[in-house]
């Protein structure tokens, strides 16, 4: 057991590495060379489209609204990763951590725009008439490369049961049983009822239950987050100058912090920027492929804000509170986060602790969906509702066990499950750039035969 975990241990370097970051943020400055910089020229528009209520014309064959889709995709996305994870990156890397985690959010959302293009334009019909999309999808109908689906599916549902269940599970029953003393049995109990209450009925449910809780999870942490910034506006100059100061020259020791180079900022930002949205690991894409849109990119553009909202908003609201206050404390993930609200204000760490269990619970949401329609892949509907189930029981199981072996083996198959995505993206990229022509044409109304010639 002591080998294998060795192996995984290196696995988990591996996946992670400097390579892999590479390819992740390269193919987001791919996409944005190809498609002209959009998710900066559209971001207004974007941002209308999904925020802002109305009649959607082109609203065709799917399971949920735009909306819906798109607060299905943030359940999974807006997790612990935007407070531990955040609070890691700046602990590790120093404050300059928190710029690479800006360039990795901006450059990401091409690629999540990208990935959603191709998710509504390869999606299927199953056998219960419900949308099925994501990679394995646009990787074998785009491709042809049946094999390199079946691998991304099976990576998505055994990475779903790790970082999109256990993991979350046993973080809330930890805030809460520190923070109320309430047993993790009974954490465990609470959180799997409500998680079956709302799985067992399938998208349609959970659309409607994140559609009324993202947002009010959302606005409750900013508004705890804005609260502390505005109270001490005089600090926010200096924090932003030592975030770019520090992502271009090293990180002197301080305090309880041991130093950073460059690197350290760069790696620890780009890699917990990634883990925060998701941006390139294929699971957004799932939720996307449900959407009521007539056309792919309509989706795509709503698609592309979660990566905005989860990253550019609320990742740096969670760490301009912490380099404000405590950066250099020597504490690390959500301790960090939590000791930095309480000195923002008293009863700060009330708000990190809610702020902990409705970002998880609404993560195990989101990732029961992406392991389903994996499974659904391989096995077809049959074995959607045995893992359902399955998916159930594992949030109590998470509650109780020790995880440093289900973290790390999760947290490398969430990593492998980019590989088969990035290289779906980069051979498809031709065909988000035709998407794209294809429907600002029609928009401003030229043929879109126009553009080709």
């Amino acid at each position: 057991m002591e080998s294998f975990m060795t192996f995984i241990n290196w696995l988990n370097g591996l996946v992670w590495g400097p390579y892999m970051l590479f390819l992740l943020v390269g193919t987001g400055v791919l996409l944005t060379i190809m498609l002209r910089g959009l998710q900066f020229t559209k971001l207004g528009h974007s941002l209308y489209l999904a925020l802002v209520k109305r009649k959607d014309d082109d609203a065709e064959e799917g399971d949920i609204s735009n909306f819906e889709a798109l607060m299905t995709a943030l359940s999974a996305t807006v997790g612990t990763g935007n407070i531990a994870g955040v609070a890691t990156a700046i602990a590790i890397g120093g404050p300059g951590a928190l710029f690479w985690m800006w360039v990795t959010g901006l450059v990401g959302m091409a690629t999540k725009y990208g990935e959603a293009v191709l998710a509504v334009k390869y999606r299927v019909v199953d056998e219960n008439g419900e949308m099925a999309g994501g990679p394995m999808y646009y990787i074998s109908r785009g491709l042809g490369w049946g094999w390199m689906g079946t691998l991304f599916a099976v990576l998505a549902a055994v990475a779903a049961f790790g970082i999109g269940n256990m993991v979350q599970s046993h973080s809330v029953a930890d805030a809460v049983y520190s923070t109320f003393g309430v047993d993790k049995m009974v954490v465990g109990v609470v959180l799997a009822v409500l998680t079956a209450m709302v799985v067992l009925g399938g998208i349609k449910s959970i659309g409607k239950v994140t559609s009324v809780l993202i947002p009010v999870m959302i606005l409750f942490y900013m508004g705890g987050a804005l609260f502390i910034i505005c109270m001490n506006l005089s600090k926010v100059p200096g924090a932003i100058a030592l975030v770019l100061d520090s992502a271009f020259n090293p990180t002197a020791a301080s305090g309880g912090f041991a130093g950073a180079t460059i690197m350290m900022a760069m790696r620890f930002g780009v890699a917990r920027g990634v883990f925060s949205n998701e941006s390139g690991l294929g699971s957004a894409p799932i939720a996307a492929a449900a959407a009521q849109t007539k056309h792919p990119v309509n989706q795509a553009l709503v698609s592309m804000t979660q990566t905005f909202i989860d990253t550019i908003v609320v990742c740096s609201l969670t760490g301009l509170v912490i380099i404000m206050f405590n950066w250099d404390s020597g504490l690390n993930g959500a301790p960090l986060t939590t000791e930095a609200f309480e000195m923002g204000f008293a009863g700060g760490k009330y708000v990190v602790t809610i702020g902990i269990i409705l970002f998880a619970y609404s993560t195990i949401l989101g990732w029961c969906y992406y392991g389903e329609k994996s499974v659904e892949y391989l096995a077809g509907v049959k074995a959607v509702m045995p893992y359902r189930l399955l998916f159930v029981a594992a949030v109590l199981l998470g509650t109780q066990a020790k995880l440093e072996f289900v973290w790390t083996l999760a947290d490398t198959f969430n990593g492998m499950m980019a590989i088969p995505n990035l290289i779906g993206l980069i051979f498809l990229s031709p065909v988000i750039v035709r998407e794209t022509r294809d429907y600002f044409a029609r928009k401003e109304g030229v043929a879109p035969e126009a553009l080709r010639n």
